[in-house]
């Protein structure tokens, strides 16, 4: 099953582009790139506005506190993220009526997008994805920016693959989503790891392949751990 951007998907896409952008545009763009590089604590307002070539005032004027500029950063791309994975599940659950659709296309819905987002020729999003991996492994971060963006849908899809496995322990429905949301954002982290360890024979910036790869072993994964064992 291959999924990609509609037209009207990849318009609503915003790309960093060659021509003039407003000074706050630039503010965001360099803090999406520092933070996604070294974390919140490891970058400084002045960093921040030393790579956007504007004053450090114009920043707190904009954002007030560095906290405030980085939930800005996070929020400006995760609505966008949101509606373009929502449109391609909901197109999942149409396809497969008046049934369900299998395990292997729900997830199918949710990552593939994913892959045309974390390849977009945008180096913006790049680095916005490698944000969204910070932000979902860490401690501070996950527990207050993931629930308040991405969790509304995740939750979606957590009832869908209730209604598809009725049987499943409800516990491991949850923590299958960990599971695979730990591998999804190895991917989109791309830290070059696996080219080290397969000396080059594999690239973490092969993004598309790899999600390619992780749907089946996701839903086999899910299928087996969710079984209503004989004991059970």
């Amino acid at each position: 099953m291959r999924l990609i951007l509609t037209a009207q998907q990849r318009k609503a896409i915003p790309e960093l582009t060659n021509g003039p952008k407003p000074r706050k545009e630039l503010i965001l763009d360099a803090a999406e790139d520092l933070f996604s590089k070294w974390g919140y604590d490891g970058v400084s307002l002045r960093q921040i506005a030393t790579l956007a070539h504007v004053d450090v005032a114009l920043l707190n004027y904009h954002f007030g506190k560095k906290r405030n500029l980085f939930e800005e950063v996070f929020k400006r791309r995760a609505q966008i993220i949101h509606d373009i994975r929502e449109e391609a599940l909901t197109d999942c659950l149409t396809q497969a009526e008046p049934g369900l659709p299998t395990v292997e296309q729900l997830i199918a819905s949710l990552l593939l997008p994913l892959a045309d987002i974390a390849e977009s020729d945008d180096p913006g999003w790049q680095n916005y994805c490698a944000l969204v991996a910070y932000v979902n492994s860490s401690r501070e971060w996950g527990k207050i920016m993931m629930p308040k963006y991405f969790d509304p849908l995740v939750q979606r899809l957590i009832n869908v693959l209730q209604a598809i496995i009725p049987n499943a322990p409800e516990e491991k429905i949850y923590w299958s989503h960990e599971l695979m949301s730990g591998a999804v954002m190895l991917v989109l982290s791309r830290t070059g790891r696996i080219d080290i360890l397969s000396q080059g024979l594999c690239k973490s910036s092969e993004v598309r392949t790899a999600i390619e790869l992780m749907i089946p072993f996701c839903a086999a994964g899910i299928q087996e751990i969710c079984k209503k064992k004989p004991e059970e």
